[in-house]
């Protein structure tokens, strides 16, 4: 069949896709969810959802890889979102049958994204009873009465989000408005001075994937950053996520399942 992709491009997809290269963590844990991870024949480094891809072959990062090992694994379908991922997975195409599918501006777009899935794999039935389990949990959720936030993710440097990202929006749904809220983009390299204007009521870091980042770590950050007058600092409300995977940069199932129940967590105990 041939199915359009976020790019407009006519991309020929195979009835039942045997071998399948994910280069998308939230793709693959999808993939996994809708009963596909024995057709998965490659993974990027960054795909560690759920344990079972360690035992996949890492063939590339999260935008690079060798077309060698490729040609090697013969894959029928690779899978790629958009934005940081466009031009690599455009690159690949030249060779391959590469499906892009756009990166979700918003918590409902985690949930198209599993209905995509599913279309573009055969999984079509499987991605309906995810959506609507994840719906449900969705619905389970309350909205904190409004605070004011600043969330930061270490990816080779400090990282924020605007208007067009999932993460601004699921925030916000839960009642953390983001100084960066009315940013017209998707992410956004944060001025630190701005921060100490805007005087957050919450702050809530993510620490590089993989690395370890520990209390002393935080109080170094905070100290380097002249944070400690903050509003957030002196009603201990500064938040590190837990474990060393993305978290908040993760947009597959489990941000939903994970990510907001532990956000409402905090804001409960404010």
């Amino acid at each position: 069949m041939n199915l359009r992709d976020c790019e407009g491009r006519m991309v020929k997809i195979p009835d039942e896709p045997g071998r399948i290269v994910s280069f998308s963590p939230a793709i693959t844990e999808t993939l996994f969810e809708l009963g596909l991870g024995d057709r998965i024949v490659g993974v990027s480094a960054f795909c560690a959802r759920p344990v079972e891809t360690k035992n996949i072959r890492k063939v590339g990062s999260y935008g690079g890889t060798r077309i060698e090992v490729l040609e090697e694994i013969r894959p029928d379908l690779i899978l790629a979102v958009s934005g940081f991922q466009k031009d690599f997975a455009l690159k690949l195409s030249e060779k391959f049958p590469v499906y892009i599918f756009e990166t979700p501006s918003s918590v409902s777009g985690i949930i198209d994204l599993i209905s995509r899935v599913g279309a573009v794999t055969g999984r079509i039935d499987e991605s309906k009873y995810l959506e609507f389990e994840l719906s449900r949990f969705l619905g389970s959720m309350r909205r904190h009465p409004a605070v004011s936030g600043y969330l930061e993710i270490d990816s080779g440097g400090p990282v924020t989000f605007g208007a067009l990202s999932y993460i601004t929006d699921a925030l916000s749904m839960l009642g953390i408005e983001s100084i960066y809220r009315k940013k017209a983009s998707e992410w956004v390299s944060p001025d630190l001075q701005y921060v100490m204007e805007s005087d957050p009521d919450i702050i809530i870091y993510e620490p590089k994937m993989y690395s370890s980042f520990s209390d002393d770590d935080a109080k170094n950050l905070i100290s380097e950053r002249k944070w400690g007058s903050l509003n957030a600092l002196s009603k201990g409300n500064f938040y590190v996520t837990p474990g060393k995977l993305d978290f908040f940069a993760h947009h597959g199932p489990s941000f939903i399942r994970e990510v907001l129940p532990w956000t409402m967590e905090i804001l409960d105990s404010l």
